[in-house]
């Protein structure tokens, strides 16, 4: 099969689909691989590098989306991009559709078979495509927190851990998932004092396992998020709703009740967001300000550290990847986890949770194939 690797065009998106040793992997299968030029200059990847590894170098995204049969990317396709994918060609990527209209329909209108990332399944369970870039999220999550804590930032003037004799900030990260957990570990680390909100009883006895009393867990109810927001430095939007629009946990109007210059990091902004004020931002212009909170809602975090994030996440991909290149949609009839990751099929919404959250019709895979 031609696997091709555009280089990322979303702001200050500096990851890059396969890196030179997933393209040595391909090509060892039998597959040839068309990289558009400078697509790794992100990670410090050159073409050369891309040729050693047996790539063979495009010079323009236009030409890699007319010459692949598969297009592996990192990011939802801009678009410019979906505007050039077609009928039959797999697209491989993060497509975080569900608070995202504009793009289901661009893919639906190509015709393309578009398979994302976060909601490919894992036999141990879990979002295994997802969980690499969770990991990176969440502890990004608490570097951004702190640098939006400081006065010329407009935060509170708060050191995360304190110093002797100081009150350290105060930590809420509501969900106790994967992006939570580490970013509770990051927080924690840093000698914040930090309290996880999540529904599940089995993971809040888990969380406090893992953390050995560090941490505080709270099960999460209307009146435990306000207690818990209202008094917080920092607030972590961490919960996720595989496929699905972000529940909004925070409204409008607690933040006049929050404490001026606390910050929220919405890390959830993909699925568009855990709180009613959160907008997409991008890591040119990160924060900006409402009701005297500081909003940090970068819609690609990962991609501020583009060679740990790019490395994590080929890691994770690489078999699903090479099983489509292999065997092409029918990988997805055959493998259950990849066909838990089919979102748009023959111009159809073939995922329900995105379907329902667009008010789209929805296709099961055997109606969408038939």
């Amino acid at each position: 099969m031609k696997v091709g690797v555009p280089k990322e065009i979303k702001t200050h998106e500096y990851r890059v689909g396969l890196t030179p040793g997933a393209v040595r992997e391909y090509v060892a299968a039998g597959h040839s691989v068309l990289v558009e030029t400078a697509a790794g200059a992100g990670i410090g990847a050159t073409d050369d590098h891309y040729r050693k590894a047996g790539a063979t170098i495009l010079d323009s995204a236009r030409e890699v989306f007319a010459s692949s049969e598969m297009i592996v990317k990192v990011k939802e396709p801009q678009p410019s991009e979906w505007t050039q994918l077609r009928e039959n060609q797999i697209l491989f990527t993060y497509l975080h559709l569900a608070p995202d209209p504009e793009q289901a329909q661009g893919l639906m209108k190509s015709g393309c078979t578009a398979i994302a990332y976060e909601t490919v399944t894992g036999a141990a369970g879990g979002l295994p495509l997802l969980a690499p870039m969770s990991e990176v999220a969440g502890r990004l999550s608490i570097e951004a927190a702190g640098a939006a804590l400081r006065r010329y930032a407009g935060g509170r003037g708060l050191l995360i851990g304190g110093v002797p004799g100081v009150q350290p900030a105060r930590i809420v990260v509501i969900g106790g998932g994967v992006v939570g957990a580490h970013a509770a570990r990051m927080a924690a680390g840093l000698g914040a004092e930090v309290t996880i909100l999540d529904r599940s009883i089995p993971r809040l006895r888990e969380l406090d396992e893992l953390f050995e009393g560090r941490v505080r867990t709270r099960f999460s109810t209307i009146d435990a998020v306000e207690e818990e927001v209202f008094a917080a430095d920092v607030v972590i939007g961490a919960v996720l709703v595989p496929g699905a629009s972000a529940p909004k946990l925070v409204g409008r109007g607690m933040l006049s009740s929050m404490r001026k210059g606390s910050v929220i990091v919405d890390v959830a902004i993909d699925q568009g967001g855990c709180f009613e004020t959160s907008r997409p931002t991008t890591h040119a212009d990160p924060t900006y300000e409402v009701d005297g909170v500081i909003h940090y809602c970068v819609a690609n975090m990962p991609g501020a550290v583009p060679l740990t994030s790019s490395q994590a996440l080929n890691n994770a991909t690489l078999p699903f990847g090479l099983a489509l290149a292999n065997k092409g949609f029918s990988a997805v009839l055959e493998n259950p986890h990849l066909r838990a990751g089919l979102n748009v099929y023959r111009g159809r919404l073939t995922y329900k949770a995105v379907a329902e959250s667009l008010g789209l019709p929805f296709s099961p895979i055997e109606q969408a194939a038939a």
